[in-house]
């Protein structure tokens, strides 16, 4: 059963099942050397694509070009393909408990349209065994047809950064895994057609999902350490980015640094992993700990803001403050679990006035998913400005335009410590 000359050859065709920040990269990069159906249940979508147009805002239009693609919503349109890779959302729902809900109706879309000799590839990110114990048995009930015997599976984890021009597809070595030796080989062939740096082949589905989960788990605990240590040299008096910039004089050591945990990587993956892990009996300490320091960190900016104002003699409810961007990140559009939403809610918990703006959010996204808008336009007097998400725009700001934006005992507050040792009349304050 063997599929990557039919492929290459455009005998058949390969199908993305997810158009969003991963799925339409990988269409695209694949539609440039073989036939390629996009498929998203989003009719909108479909349409802004076969326009040229990215939903998602990563892509210029010009990475439409030449490409051999179909974008369609169609599943007869669908099951033309012979190679399917699934690349929809994995969230969590407001419990922090893993929401299988896209990739279960992925996986029953594959089961009405795959045929004898077809291979399926999740990029989706899932815990260790949910690709075998979750998906595939969806596949097998609805098309009848058995693993193995019949069609072939596998996992390959994406690796798309949001906004990183540098570390594209073709320039990030791949995993990938199969369901078996033939499958895993056929895989990782196909794979190499786009990928330019590499394949790792992992020696079993689980760890190719494992090894996708630990990455932003590892990430989101050295953020947590960089955003704990942040809380005690606050407390001591000292700035953590000084620290850090000391301690990185050492050879080995890590240059993580303080921040909000946002989006939907490093934010949501690891609670997958600690929900397989309370399912199995071991209720993880390390990585849920590291979660909770990163979940409230925005209730502590908003807390040092506050605080700063009502030291300042003034009252704290009306008090005015900027926060600069409210997307997850920055220079990208995506605001899904932003967490400066939540320090925006928390600063008006506690009755101030809050501005946002953001060159990149749109502005009705953030009214239907949050219940408030951007601002218009920077205002004046302002008790606070926060920098919030670190965007391009953000980076050359001067002195004398945030003073006269603030009142004279404002603070600024720089989350990510762009503007450290460059002014001298403002109040400032880092993470």
């Amino acid at each position: 059963m063997l599929i990557y000359d039919d492929v290459i050859n455009k005998k058949a065709k390969l199908a993305v099942i997810g158009l969003g920040y991963v799925g339409l990269p990988i269409a695209l990069e694949f539609a440039k050397r073989v036939s390629v159906i996009g498929f998203d249940i989003n009719a909108k979508r479909i349409e802004m694509m076969r326009n040229g147009i990215d939903p998602s805002n990563e892509l210029e239009s010009s990475a439409f070009a030449g490409c051999d693609i179909h974008f369609t919503n169609s599943l007869d349109e669908l099951r033309e393909a012979k190679f399917f890779i699934v690349a929809v959302p994995t969230p969590v729902d407001e419990h922090n408990v893993p929401d299988l809900i896209p990739v279960k109706r992925a996986s029953e879309t594959i089961g009405k349209v795959i045929k004898k000799g077809d291979y399926v590839v999740y990029e989706s990110t899932v815990y260790p065994g949910c690709t075998e114990e979750d998906c595939l048995p969806i596949i097998e009930e609805l098309s009848g047809l058995k693993l193995n015997e019949d069609f072939k599976l596998g996992y390959s984890p994406e690796r798309i950064n949001p906004g990183d021009k540098e570390h594209t597809l073709a320039k990030i070595i791949k995993v990938v895994s199969g369901s078996d030796a033939v499958s895993a080989e056929e895989i990782a062939k196909t794979y190499e057609i786009v990928v330019k740096a590499g394949i790792h082949r992992a020696s079993s589905i689980k760890v190719a999902e494992a090894a996708k989960i630990i990455e932003n788990t590892q990430r989101d605990l050295n953020i947590a350490l960089m955003n704990e240590l942040s809380i005690i040299f606050d407390m001591v008096g000292i700035n953590t980015f000084e620290v850090l910039e000391a301690a990185g004089t050492k050879w080995n050591f890590l240059k993580f640094q303080p921040g909000l945990v946002g989006g939907h990587c490093i934010g949501v993956d690891p609670y997958y992993l600690t929900y397989k892990s309370n399912e199995l009996g071991y209720e993880s300490r390390v990585i849920l700990a590291g979660r909770v320091i990163n979940d409230e960190m925005p209730m502590y900016v908003a807390k040092k803001v506050v605080q700063h104002i009502i030291k300042n003699a003034k009252e704290a409810t009306g008090a005015r403050v900027l926060v600069m961007g409210a997307t997850f990140k920055e220079n990208v559009s995506d605001i899904r679990n932003s967490k400066v939403i939540d320090m925006v809610r928390e600063l008006r918990a506690y009755s101030l006035n809050v501005d946002i703006v953001d060159p990149y959010a749109d502005s009705e996204e953030l009214q239907h998913e949050y219940g408030f808008a951007l601002s218009p336009a920077t205002g004046k007097n302002y008790d606070a400005v926060i920098l919030a998400v670190p965007h391009t725009e953000y980076k050359n700001l001067t002195e004398d335009y945030l003073l006269s934006i603030t009142n004279p005992s404002a603070i600024f507050a720089d989350l990510k410590g762009l503007y450290r040792g460059r002014f001298s009349k403002l109040k400032y304050w880092s993470l």
